[in-house]
């Protein structure tokens, strides 16, 4: 019976997405329509430039956010972890952890505001495009990635840098070769997790974008209204090719670092 609920959850999870990878192969232009086996919509995908143009731009900004979340997310995780108890605690963590439970509608408004009354007061940022989306994500991603570290570390408690303290090591030195090895499994599951944030978003964009930072999920919920192609399908298909590859990429250095640990 749990085989029988496992298996019918995951024909659920993965059955949509299978499809949409065999009718990334159909020759019909309906997107949803088998007509024979065809690579026309990968050719098609290639030269669709205003396509690709907006899938480099979010993949650019998903990398350029996560990598600034997972910096600022772990020193914040680390700061709630083990700093203690210090005077603004409880609202630092709040700010930090605020982006988790606010709605995204909210947070994209606040994040909009923000932005103009920055170029009103310093003329900071000069319009809305790519830096400031890559802004709002940095913001959002750092939050779930501080979350991590901190279960991390209190998961890990304090024996093993204690027990460097005590042998002579200097805090940096502790961190280096203690702390941070112990909190690399988060810091890169902060980093995946950002980036899928990032990659996935459009409310946030939407407010904080202009005509130069059409992401990917901008440009297709624009293509909503004129009428989908199978070039979504391939572009699909694509995707979910890289995101494989890459997990499998990931597992492997991961396997061979435990290896060499074990």
């Amino acid at each position: 019976m749990r085989r029988a609920g496992l298996a019918l959850g995951l024909a659920f999870l993965w059955a949509p997405v299978i499809l949409l990878v065999a009718y990334a192969f159909s020759a019909d232009r309906i997107p949803f329509q088998w007509g024979g086996f065809s690579l026309r919509w990968f050719r098609a995908l290639a030269e669709n430039e205003r396509l690709l143009e907006a899938a480099l731009l979010s993949l650019r900004i998903a990398a350029g956010a996560a990598t600034l979340a997972t910096l600022l997310g772990g020193l914040a995780g680390w700061a709630l972890a083990r700093f203690g108890p210090f005077r603004g605690r409880a609202l630092f963590g709040v700010l930090v952890g605020s982006p988790l439970v606010l709605p995204e509608v909210v947070t994209g408004l606040s994040l909009l505001l923000l932005f103009v009354a920055l170029q009103g007061a310093v003329g900071w940022p000069a319009g809305r495009g790519a830096l400031t989306v890559l802004l709002a994500h940095t913001t959002i991603g750092m939050a779930y990635v501080a979350v991590v570290v901190q279960a991390r570390l209190a998961e890990q408690g304090r024996l093993l840098e204690e027990a460097a303290a005590d042998l002579g090591a200097r805090p940096f030195t502790v961190f280096r070769t203690v702390t941070l090895p112990l909190i690399a499994p988060a810091l890169l599951a902060g980093w995946l997790l950002a980036f899928t944030l990032s990659l996935d978003d459009l409310v946030v964009a939407s407010f904080v974008s202009g005509p130069a930072g059409t992401t990917l999920p901008m440009y297709l919920f624009g293509q909503i209204r004129l009428g989908l192609t199978p070039e979504i399908n391939a572009l699909g298909a694509v995707i979910l090719a890289l995101a494989g590859s890459a997990l499998a990429l990931v597992g492997w250095v991961l396997r061979r670092a435990a290896r060499r640990m074990g």
